[in-house]
């Protein structure tokens, strides 16, 4: 069968980012049909969306009224971040811009119970720090009313079931967050401290009780290496257990405060694992659990409650299965999917799945990573020549790669590359202390990872040990950088996309609502600069050897375009075959179908000519 060429590949779909209306007759998602993502709303299941927005930027959220046929939705301008809140009347189309500030950041903090106002963390004040706002649904700009002024990461979890009252979390890095109560009807909003705790603790994913006299959330709080439900008593400031993950991590638990019906997630080797239940009226530790839906993929999440709690809406995917909403029944589990995102006429039974494995590292540590074998290395056939392969570093670091649909890994796999991405130590998903083996000092451990996972695939006997490719994002264009720099034998090619290439230039120029969080992950610029200098790629430029492909966006808040110049700069002067694209309308990745069409069009002929 012939390969499809990349166009086709990115303009596979996806809908995702469901919430219900508050009538519970129709759903909002987004979808990427136009090349990116925009707001569409559906009546009922397979019938034909409705597209509401047409904006050549995308949507990043929509969350419906809970008693108006209107929506709230955000949009930055160019991947700068800087997102905007607009309201959408899906009765007249109309659209209108609630915040107008273009030079700040607007985070989402829900509607409140009766639909008359919104709230949302914002650092108009000063870019460093978050303050909260509340805003009536009616106005715009200058009208929103500052309630708390915040001294660093303030985020919202939701309104009380009276309205009363905010919930807050405050991050100090990714393993370490506090959570706080926003009293609105005191005169000073007082902000009263639930979690007061020494050492780094998380504090997740927080929902109120329907009581409103609790909060659900996921903490490791304790000696636990994982994140466990648990529930906070507000009177007495108790922390109980609710159920412990067995081993993994319980992720984000959507919780309906007026019926107690809940949904939560464990982590699983990278897999979702639903539970479906309803908490006890009388003991909010005690539940009945409903069947598990049976949905496709293995990786789900995004959960919507209709209005009665009758049933609710997510999206789910998996290496084989491009990104759709399903509808649940809450008490039989019976599943209908409402969107078909097309797959741009490619059959879906060409999709290739990966295959769970680990591999030991220097020190013995079990790596695990998702490995992927084209059709001609598939069910046992090794005929042919070996095939080359791409080592997809995921970013954070404190991310996890899960087997969820890729058209960019289909497309390789379809040109017959095998695809390796692992989660080396420091990845999320395997407990704190996983996370924290590559603090600061240990920085360059997970460099190592790499090189015993491509130890372990120029030993299996599809792979052409010659041709490995070395390719990430954001803080995995860091490990790219380094990989080739530190172990330069290994690469036959390197794809940097977005990546670190001096940690010291970055923490300096990446925005200033960030440095405090990533230099707890990093070290930071006062107590580590020697060393960040020490284990920077532009610092060790001297030992690179294989061909570089940078790749980068204009407007990139997170890590600024200065990473890719001076990189790319020092490689030339290297000798090193290099190539560089930068986009003007690009942040943090690249979000225009235009754009994502010219960057891997580009990467597979760079591959092309080097691999």
């Amino acid at each position: 069968m012939d390969s499809y060429e990349i166009e086709r590949y990115l303009n596979i779909r996806s809908a995702y980012g469901t919430s219900f209306g508050p009538d519970g007759d129709r759903l909002s998602f987004l979808m990427n049909t136009t090349g990116t993502a925009q707001l569409w709303t559906l009546e009922e299941a397979q019938s034909w969306p409705e597209q509401r927005t047409f904006y050549d930027e995308q949507v990043s959220f929509a969350s419906w009224s809970p008693e108006r046929p209107e929506l709230i939705f955000g949009m930055d301008e160019g991947g700068n971040e800087r997102a905007q809140l607009f309201k959408l009347d899906a009765e007249t189309g109309r659209i209108e811009n609630l915040t107008t500030k273009p030079d700040a950041k607007h985070r989402w903090g829900g509607w409140s119970h009766d639909g008359e106002r919104f709230a949302f963390a914002s650092n108009r004040r000063d870019e460093s720090v978050f303050d909260l706002y509340v805003q009536d649904r009616t106005e715009t700009g200058d009208a929103a009313e500052l309630v708390y002024e915040g001294d660093g990461w303030l985020s919202l979890s939701g309104w009380s079931p009276d309205d009363s009252r905010l919930l807050v979390s405050q991050a100090y890095s990714n393993f370490d967050q506090d959570l706080y109560v926003l009293n609105l009807d005191d005169e000073d909003s007082t902000l009263e401290h639930l979690t007061p705790h020494e050492g780094d603790v998380r504090y997740q994913s927080a929902s109120w009780a329907p009581d409103g006299e609790g909060i659900y959330l996921s903490t490791d709080e304790g000696s636990a290496d994982t994140l466990y439900l648990a529930y906070l008593d507000l009177e007495t400031g108790d922390l109980e257990t609710v159920t412990d993950g067995d081993g993994w991590n319980v992720g984000g638990i959507a919780l309906d405060d007026e019926t107690g019906r809940f949904v939560f997630s464990r982590n699983v080797e990278g897999y979702t694992e639903l539970t479906v239940g309803e908490f006890d009226a009388d003991d909010p530790t005690a539940f009945e659990t409903f069947p598990e839906p049976d949905l496709p993929g293995g990786i789900s999440g995004g959960v919507s409650f209709d209005p009665d709690a009758e049933c609710f809406a997510l999206s789910t995917t998996g290496d084989a299965v491009n990104t759709n909403v399903f509808v649940v029944d809450l008490e039989t589990g019976e599943t209908e999917q409402w969107t078909s995102a097309p797959t741009a006429g490619i059959p879906r039974e060409t999709f290739d799945e990966s295959e769970l494995v680990h591999v030991e590292s220097f020190d013995g540590l079990e790596v695990p990573g998702f490995f992927t074998l084209p059709d001609s290395y598939a069910d046992g056939n090794h005929e042919g020549e070996n095939v080359p392969v791409i080592v997809d570093i995921h970013g954070g670091p404190e991310s996890q790669r899960r087997p969820s649909f890729s058209s960019v890994k289909q497309y390789f796999t379809d040109r017959g590359y095998a695809y390796f991405e692992p989660n080396v130590r420091g990845s999320a998903g395997y407990g704190a202390d996983y996370a924290a083996l590559d603090d600061v000092e240990k920085r360059m451990d997970s460099v190592a990872d790499i090189e015993a996972c491509v130890e372990w695939l120029q030993d299996h006997p599809a792979v052409d040990p010659d041709r490995i490719v070395a390719k990430g994002g954001s803080y995995g264009g860091f490990m790219v950088l380094a990989a080739l720099t530190e172990y330069p034998d290994l690469w036959a090619a390197g794809i940097d996309i977005v990546g670190i290439a001096n940690f010291v230039t970055f923490l300096e120029n990446t925005g200033d609502w960030r440095r405090e969080l990533r230099e707890a992950e990093y070290g930071s610029l006062a107590e580590d600069r020697e060393f960040l200098e020490k284990i920077s790629p532009t610092n060790n430029i001297e030992q690179i050897e294989a061909p570089l492909f940078v790749l980068h966006g204009e407007n990139d808040p997170r890590v600024p375009v200065g990473e890719a110049e001076q990189i790319v700069e020092k490689a030339k002067a290297q000798g090193v075959p290099v190539r560089k694209l930068i986009f003007d309308d690009e942040g943090h990745g690249f979000s225009k179908l235009e754009n994502r069409i010219e960057a891997y069009s580009a990467i597979a002929a760079f591959l092309d000519e080097h691999v």
